[in-house]
């Protein structure tokens, strides 16, 4: 299944890449289609960076040959990096590792046995030689933002939009982050500064 993002107009109102008639840049595929929810976050962080990508449920353990055929044929088709979830026995970002030159990112999907430990685990142990990048359990979302970031570290023209979009986006949470402690500071002030709580008597 193909997905391409709706574009985004960066200040000057040029929007990004991310048309129906863009190519994939990112793969993003899952073991099963009940892992989904979880990688739905990934799925809007590149929506909202303007990154065109497909999906598709690409299983290493029921569907080997056609995980192989994804792996091998992923730069052939204009990918520039893969996003891949797995729950339990995650092996499929590993695998995909093993036979594609393009970047994986690993998303360990919590299950109800071990919380996804079991997930993490298999991602993040890979041996030397096949690199997976690996994010927290259930962290779709900082997948999808760092697949953002690693296409824009390159010269081109998406780079360099994904660059100042990326500088707007540390300032958006930057404002978010000043305003709670705002919040907190009065709200800190009002109970204690304002005499609000009585203090405890010496006798």
């Amino acid at each position: 299944m193909s997905t391409a993002a709706s574009p985004k107009a960066n200040k000057a109102g040029t929007p990004l890449a991310g048309t129906r008639a863009d190519t994939p840049l990112v793969g993003l595929v899952m073991g099963s289609d009940s892992d989904w929810p979880v990688m739905e976050a990934a799925a809007e962080a590149l929506a909202e960076f303007g990154i065109p990508f497909e999906a598709d449920v690409v299983s290493a353990h029921r569907m080997p040959t056609e995980m192989i055929r994804y792996g091998q044929t992923a730069h052939e088709r204009g990918l520039r990096l893969i996003i891949a979830g797995a729950g339990g026995a995650a092996h499929l970002p590993g695998m995909l590792a093993s036979v594609t030159p393009l970047p994986v990112i690993g998303v360990p999907v919590p299950l109800k046995t071990l919380d996804g430990m079991d997930s993490l685990l298999s991602i993040v142990q890979m041996p030397a030689g096949v690199p997976v990048a690996t994010v927290s359990i259930g962290g779709a979302r900082n997948a999808g933002l760092l697949a953002v970031r690693m296409l824009a570290s390159g010269t081109d023209e998406l780079a360099i939009r994904l660059r100042a979009d990326l500088l707007e986006f540390a300032q958006e949470l930057n404002d978010v982050a000043t305003r709670k402690g705002a919040n907190l500071r009065n709200k800190v002030s009002e109970v204690f500064a304002a005499g609000n709580v009585t203090p405890r008597s010496s006798n």
